[in-house]
């Protein structure tokens, strides 16, 4: 290869959408005969790809393969709940299920790479792409990353449906300052490792065959030129032996960032710091070529880089067949199927969390003579979908005001006004919302943010309700009917004003293309809610960034004393704990059991906690389990998630449930960052949510260093997976 070819193999343009679908960029086919041009950005169909591979394959001296990338976030055609709504199911399985159908799609319309999962850890909810991710927890957000890596790729490498996987973004893009999208990420080495890092080494350990660097510095350093973390952590500490790739012309930001004076400068500190592919930005191929030319280091690395980008493309089996993913026939026989709409409606029901039902106002009976359905967002089909769905059409989604038309009576009638927007502070509509709640026996507002307003660049320092949707629940809870909120958002609201008006109160978030029908689903009770949810929510937007795996302080909060770690104006507990979710039941826990009360650092603990459906319905339940170190060298998490579980239980029945405990969930780093286990006890929490009361103590008989790494994944999710 010439060193411009293997620079080409290191380039990735972006693609163009026309009326007929995307397109490569003018020119840029002249680019691949040159080959100049290894990989493609948002360019997909099978026709389109197939033409495309034709010239890279037979119209090149190299006769090398074109990969097509994307981002498939959450569905590909059909959408599945947004990820953070996803992760408020707490089933793994689940989003296994989903992520292999937005791979049935995506590949059959010819894409082979795939930008997901966003495994950020985010604990401000005033960043927008919290959607993106599973929330604030390193351990949910583990079992996640594993989940959708083995079903995006699929347990078959080479399989004409499986994707490479890309775990983005590396590193602590979550903690950006103020909440701010791009902005600069400051924490401690022990944060980073025992915070941000773990969902990325679970992805890795899953066998995810890509991964992206983030856009934000950390500790003065530019991710793109991040060699200690992409060479150094990533590489030879973990041993990554996938591509990594840039984020959207990150390459040429490091001009922006202050770390590169010429984009020459900036390719070779990125390509030196560990960078395999150029997304977009095009400065590999302007640059590198005469930059290695006189540096033979930077020729080495371009060699290596190279090499990782050819055996993606052998993974994917495309020198044996490169057009074995532009079928036409496969393209329409695998989108949208009426398999993957039923999936979407499953995914969207089981994410669904009830925040409030002050009560028992749902579920609503279907029989009702006259339901009024109040907000702009209840017909906003474009809304259900959420931030980056990809090409799933709106026009084939089923809004809330569908899906609750669809499930209630034929003699129900049911009274649409559109009240208010997200979008404006016009409350010309109050009127008219008042008159149909009036007239109804029971009133649903839905409420929140619209698409836009959650994803990326858009971040918020406001986390009320937007537009007058506050005002607008006010009028409609002076009325003294029966009234259910339901909220699409994607991060976050802060919702104390909405608490206090309404009785009842679902979390539908960004549900899907089945969103409609899921949530009439669980508002009239065909499906009993089970979701929790996988980040806190605030009070107040001062509160922020949270989490309830915070550390103890000197100083704790207290109502009897004043000069404690506290507010004046507000408390400083959530709104809403993470793991939180209610039922249309109830469930209560024994007190957990422990195979022993002391255990030697190589022992096991089995914890077994019997829970109870008390209610009236049938149910599912999340059973969760927290560990507290009590005493440690180090300052210690109040508790941390080690375990969840799901059960279904009739009314009256009971289950035991058992989680095992062992060295990873007991070590924690010492000063030099290396795994110890320290002598000392214990607690565990089990319940239905972080705030858990019942509790158990043990006792580490002494301390221990480990050898190795131990594993990110969760021990339950520990079977073969598929390596590339």
């Amino acid at each position: 290869m010439t060193l411009e070819e293997k620079v080409g193999q290191l380039t990735q343009m972006g693609g163009g959408t026309q009326a007929t679908g995307p397109q490569a960029a003018t020119g840029t086919e002249e680019d691949i005969r040159r080959g100049h041009i290894g990989s493609f950005l948002g360019v997909w169909g099978a026709e389109t790809t197939r033409r495309l591979q034709r010239i890279a394959v037979e119209e090149t001296r190299l006769h090398i393969p074109l990969l097509f990338a994307s981002d498939v976030i959450h569905g590909f055609r059909t959408i599945f709940p947004v990820p953070l709504a996803e992760a408020a199911s707490w089933d793994v399985a689940l989003a296994e299920r989903c992520a292999r159908v937005a791979a049935l799609e995506a590949t059959a319309h010819g894409l082979h790479w795939d930008y997901a999962p966003m495994v950020d850890i985010a604990r401000d909810a005033r960043w927008g792409r919290v959607v993106e991710g599973a929330g604030e927890d390193p351990f949910l957000g583990s079992a996640f990353a594993v989940a959708r890596v083995r079903g995006l790729q699929g347990h078959t490498p080479g399989s004409a449906d499986a994707m490479i996987a890309t775990a983005k973004h590396f590193v602590a893009y979550g903690a950006a300052e103020a909440g701010r999208d791009y902005n600069t990420a400051d924490i401690s080495e022990r944060t980073l490792r025992e915070v941000y890092l773990p969902p990325f080494r679970a992805a890795v350990e899953a066998g995810a065959g890509s991964i992206m660097a983030a856009f934000n510095e950390l500790a003065g350093v530019p991710m793109h030129a991040n060699r200690r973390l992409l060479r150094d952590v990533l590489r030879d500490e973990w041993g990554f032996r996938g591509v990594v790739v840039s984020d959207y012309a990150g390459i040429e930001q490091l001009m922006a960032h202050g770390v590169a004076a010429t984009p020459a400068d900036a390719a070779r500190e990125a390509l030196s710091a560990g960078i395999d592919v150029d997304m977009v930005s095009g400065l590999y191929l302007r640059e590198l070529p005469a930059l290695a030319r006189r540096d033979p280091r930077l020729s080495r690395a371009i060699d290596d880089a190279v090499r990782r980008v050819l055996q993606a493309k052998q993974s994917l089996g495309l020198f044996d067949d490169p057009y074995r993913y532009s079928d036409v026939a496969r393209e329409a026989a695998r989108t949208s199927t009426p398999e993957a709409r039923a999936l979407s409606r499953e995914a969207a029901r089981e994410s669904l969390v009830l925040l409030e039902n002050r009560g028992q106002i749902l579920p609503l009976p279907k029989g009702l003579a006259t339901l009024a359905v109040i907000g702009a967002l209840a017909d906003d089909t474009r809304s259900v979908l959420g931030n980056w769905a990809a090409v799933g059409r709106p026009q084939e989604a089923v809004s809330i005001l569908a899906g609750i038309r669809a499930a209630v009576s034929p003699k129900t009638r049911v009274l649409y006004a559109r009240g208010a927007s997200a979008r404006s502070d016009d409350t010309s509509g109050f009127a008219e919302a008042e008159s149909a709640a009036r007239s109804a026996d029971a009133i649903i507002a839905v409420v929140g943010e619209t698409e836009d307003m959650s994803g990326e660049a858009r971040s918020r320092a406001r986390l009320e309700l937007p537009g007058a949707q506050q005002g607008l629940i006010e009028r409609l809870a002076a009325i003294q009917k029966p009234l259910v909120v339901i909220l699409l958002n994607g991060r976050p609201l802060v919702l104390s004003g909405v608490v206090a008006r309404a009785p009842a109160v679902l979390e539908a978030w960004y549900p899907g293309s089945e969103g409609g029908n899921a949530v009439a689903d669980v508002v009239f009770g065909d499906h009993d809610p089970s979701g929790k949810l996988p980040i806190s929510f605030p009070r107040a937007v001062g509160q922020l960034p949270m989490s309830y795996a915070h550390k103890p302080t000197g100083r704790p909060p207290s109502d009897s004393e004043s000069y404690t770690s506290k507010y004046l104006d507000v408390a400083v507990t959530p709104l809403y704990v993470f793991g939180h979710g209610l039922g249309y039941t109830r469930f209560e826990y024994d007190t957990p059991r422990l195979s022993a009360t002391r255990i030697d650092p190589e022992g096991e603990l089995r914890v077994q906690v019997t829970v109870h459906n008390t209610g009236q319905r049938a149910g599912d339940e999340v059973v969760q389990l927290y560990l507290r170190d009590d005493v440690a060298s180090f300052t210690r998490p109040v508790r941390s998630l080690r375990g969840f579980a799901r059960v279904s239980l009739a009314p009256g029945s009971a289950e035991e449930v058992t989680f095992t405990l062992d060295r990873d969930d007991f070590a924690l780093l010492d000063a030099d960052d290396k795994r110890v286990i320290e002598a000392g006890t214990f607690t565990v929490f089990v319940g239905g949510s972080s705030s858990a009361e019942r509790s158990a103590q043990f006792e580490v008989t002494r301390g221990e260093r480990l050898t190795g790494r131990g594993s990110a994944v969760p021990r339950f999710m520990r079977s073969a997976s598929a390596r590339w």
